[in-house]
């Protein structure tokens, strides 16, 4: 049986207990599943939103690319990925990570590359609006993403 990931790349927000269960229902080999969300943070007071935009139609084929090498890698028996886009205010959504599989650790470890090869690899940029009204710096790539992506080669 093949295990096709689902990919969103969307304004609108996400339910993360929805997404479990759509992904979860009625597959009975699944003994585990890891969420990650994302959330916008306010780095200390000073940040009111995040701006995200990205290549449309490029960014859901990486994300695919890389769900399907974490199907493949870790056995998943099923796998959601969904990235906003668009102004996203602190504390709300930005991305889901939902991995499951027949034990915790294959599970853990395909939620962890999904999320480290994301950062790294999916055209997504991020614009910070600071809470004086001003519109911020892009962000910039981190050394410590490429690290963590680096981990799995």
């Amino acid at each position: 049986m093949t295990i096709t990931p689902t990919i969103r790349v969307q304004h609108e927000d996400f339910d993360l207990q929805a997404e479990v269960d759509l992904l979860s229902k009625g597959k009975t080999g699944i003994g585990a599943v890891v969420t990650f969300s994302g959330l916008c943070r306010d780095e200390g007071g000073t940040l009111a939103a995040l701006e995200l935009e990205h290549y449309p139609g490029m960014a859901e084929a990486e994300i695919r690319r890389i769900g399907d090498l974490a199907i493949q890698r870790f056995g998943l028996l099923g796998l959601t990925a969904i990235h906003r886009y668009g102004k996203i205010a602190t504390s709300e959504n930005i991305v889901l990570v939902v991995a499951a599989a027949p034990h915790r650790q294959a599970a853990f470890d395909g939620a962890n590359f999904v999320m480290d090869f994301l950062k790294t690899a999916a055209p997504f940029w991020k614009k910070e609006h600071v809470r004086d009204g001003a519109t911020g710096d892009w962000v910039a790539a981190k050394d410590a993403d490429d690290a963590a992506r680096d981990k799995w080669k």
